[in-house]
Parts: C-alpha cells; sequence; structure tokens
C-alpha cells in the first residue's frame, strides 16, 4: 500500500486482503477496491513480493481455522504465496479434530501443559485423523487451484526422528532430529509439502508430536525466512484476560521470562517455544496470528500492516549502539523493508 493509502486510512488490512491479492471476489465484484485502490494494493505488495521470492516460509496451520471456510481461504492464500515465487511449507495439527473423534468413541482428552496425553489408543486415533483426515483435507483445499501439493508425514522417509517425551504423556514425542531431505526435494519441484506431524522412534515406533513444536524445529532445519503460527486469537497477550493487552512485538528472551513466569500457559506455551527455537536457529522472526481473520497471511506477508505477535531474535549486544532499520517504531517485521 502506498504511504498516502497507510496513513489515510483510505484501504483497511481486510479491504487490502480481499482485493486481488487475496482472491477474494467479494471485494472485487462489488467493486469495494476501484482501479486506483488496487494499484495501490498491487504497489503495496510488490517490494514484498521481491523481497520474499525465493524464501521458504513455514506455516503452522491448525485449531479452529480447520474448519471449511477457513480451509478455503487458507489453500487460496498459500498457493499466492506459491505463484509470486515464495516456497510455502505447512505444518498442520487437528487437535479439535481428535478430541471430536474421541468423544464420538467415548473417551476423554486429558492434557498436560497444552500436550495431549496419548495411550495406544490415542495413538491410532491421532494417526488416523492427522493422516488421513486433516492432512488429506489440507492438500485437496489445496489442489482445487493446481496439482501444488503433496501431503508428508513425519514417519515419511525419515522426515522426523523422535523418542517418548515422559511417561506422564505416553506415546507423545520430542524431536531428536529431522531429516528436510524429502521436504527440500518436493520444495525443489515447486510443489507444497503438507506434514502431519506423527514421527516415529529409532524402532519405528509412531509418536505423536506437538504441530507447533515441529514448524519451529522445521522452519529452523529449513533456513526459513519466516515462521508463522496460526492460532483462534490475536497474538500473545501481556495479561491473558485482558484482549487490549496484545503484545505487538517481543524477543526470544522476553517470551522465556514469560514462560517462566507463568504468564503464558495452556495451548500457547508450546507455540511460544516453537516460536523462540526458530528465531534462535537462523529464522528472521516468528508471528502468532489469528488464522481466523481472512487472509491474514497476506496482511502479514505483503502489507504494511503488522498483526499479531512478531517475535525477534534476542539482541545482539555488540550491535546494540548502532543504528539498525529494526529500530523504526514503524517497522512491524525486519523483514519488510522496501526492496532495492
Amino acid at each position: 500500500m502506498s504511504p498516502e493509502a497507510t496513513h489515510s486510512g483510505d484501504l483497511g488490512p481486510e479491504a487490502t486482503a480481499g482485493g486481488p491479492l487475496g482472491l477474494g471476489p467479494e471485494a472485487t465484484h462489488s467493486g469495494d477496491l476501484g482501479p486506483e485502490a488496487t494499484a495501490s494494493v498491487l504497489t503495496q505488495a510488490l517490494p514484498y513480493i521481491q523481497r520474499f521470492s525465493g524464501a521458504t516460509v513455514v506455516v503452522k496451520y491448525g485449531g479452529s481455522a480447520l474448519d471449511d471456510d477457513h480451509l478455503a481461504r487458507f489453500a487460496a492464500d498459500i498457493v499466492l504465496m506459491a505463484s509470486v515465487g515464495i516456497r510455502p511449507v505447512v505444518v498442520h495439527g487437528g487437535g479439535p479434530q481428535i478430541g471430536e473423534m474421541m468423544q464420538r468413541l467415548g473417551l476423554q482428552p486429558r492434557f498436560v501443559d497444552g500436550l495431549r496425553v496419548t495411550d495406544a489408543e490415542t495413538l491410532d486415533i491421532a494417526r488416523m485423523v492427522l493422516v488421513g483426515r486433516v492432512n488429506r483435507d489440507i492438500v485437496s483445499a489445496i489442489n482445487v487451484h493446481g496439482p501444488r501439493a503433496v501431503g508428508v508425514s513425519g514417519e515419511d522417509a525419515g522426515l522426523i526422528t523422535a523418542r517418548a517425551q515422559s511417561p506422564e504423556l505416553g506415546f507423545v514425542g520430542t524431536v531428536d532430529s529431522v531429516n528436510t531431505a524429502i521436504i527440500d526435494r518436493l520444495l525443489d519441484e515447486r510443489l507444497i509439502p503438507v506434514v502431519s506431524t506423527i514421527g516415529a522412534d529409532a524402532t519405528g515406533q509412531a509418536l505423536n508430536i506437538n504441530a507447533d513444536t515441529v514448524a519451529g524445529i522445521l522452519a529452523g532445519a529449513l533456513g526459513a525466512a519466516k515462521a508463522v503460527f496460526l492460532t483462534d486469537v490475536e497474538g500473545l497477550y501481556a495479561d491473558p484476560d485482558d484482549p487490549t493487552t496484545l503484545i505487538s512485538e517481543t524477543t526470544a528472551a522476553d517470551l522465556d521470562e514469560m514462560i517462566a513466569a507463568g504468564t503464558l500457559s495452556g495451548g500457547m506455551i508450546p507455540k511460544a517455544e516453537a516460536a523462540v527455537h526458530a528465531v534462535r536457529h537462523g529464522v528472521a522472526s516468528a508471528h502468532m496470528v489469528n488464522g481466523t481473520t481472512p487472509h491474514v497471511l497476506l496482511l502479514e506477508l505483503f502489507t504494511d500492516a503488522g498483526v499479531g505477535t512478531m517475535v525477534r531474535p534476542d539482541p545482539d549486544p555488540e550491535s546494540a549502539d548502532r543504528h539498525h532499520p529494526d529500530s523504526d517504531p514503524e517497522t512491524h517485521d525486519p523483514a519488510k523493508e522496501a526492496a532495492p
């Protein structure tokens, strides 16, 4: 978006994402965006398209954003990213779908620190739902726009080697290593990997692994430019009970302190830990955004509007006294600088 449009408020984030970049016919067909506004949207997106072309972006998708309407928009946004040269990798969860299936079978889910306790029966359900249902749904939604998506399980080609996390959690795994060869090959073929997070230990025992954790580790291993975690809230809050305390920007060290102080709870803990891992392993920035917001990926990647919570790497003490573009208070993302 041009500075004039941004500062005058002529176009809000939803109008920006709903136009040609959002693949949203609503704005185009209803005439909400005229020719000048459409050109402004495209002009704003251009430097970001140039900057991220060829870059890998890992997107963790799951939770309530997995319903049909949200999935269709998400799939269109992923295809758009790929069409302009970005290399998206989708890592998905499916906790609500697993819980729904367990309830149908008369089983009650249990959680410890946001992680699902997984006995042998629950593991079978998780594999069936994640690999056989959720992964297929996402792949199919993306492939409506062309044969680009390929479903991959963490058990495939040794992608995720794990070990049992603790006896208390049962068949819940913690990642020992990732072998990104299969992901690299798919990306090189301009395909879109869609990863379900069932891994295996050295004996071949399947283990259920938190999808946020896998997304953060994969982002670091792939040298991703960004890791984006879609959730059902706007981001991280200083006070979880007060929606006005949204944290728009923080560092890995600050997140460590929040986790230690108990400020974060439940499912936000693995998201925060995954974001910290990502930025401490070479990812320029990690983002926690509301996946139910229409076209939130496009808002984060291609517009001047910062959304959700951005996590930066820890500051470099040696460069603290030198000016850096990131110090500009109007800069939401270090990658969002005008392309040369």
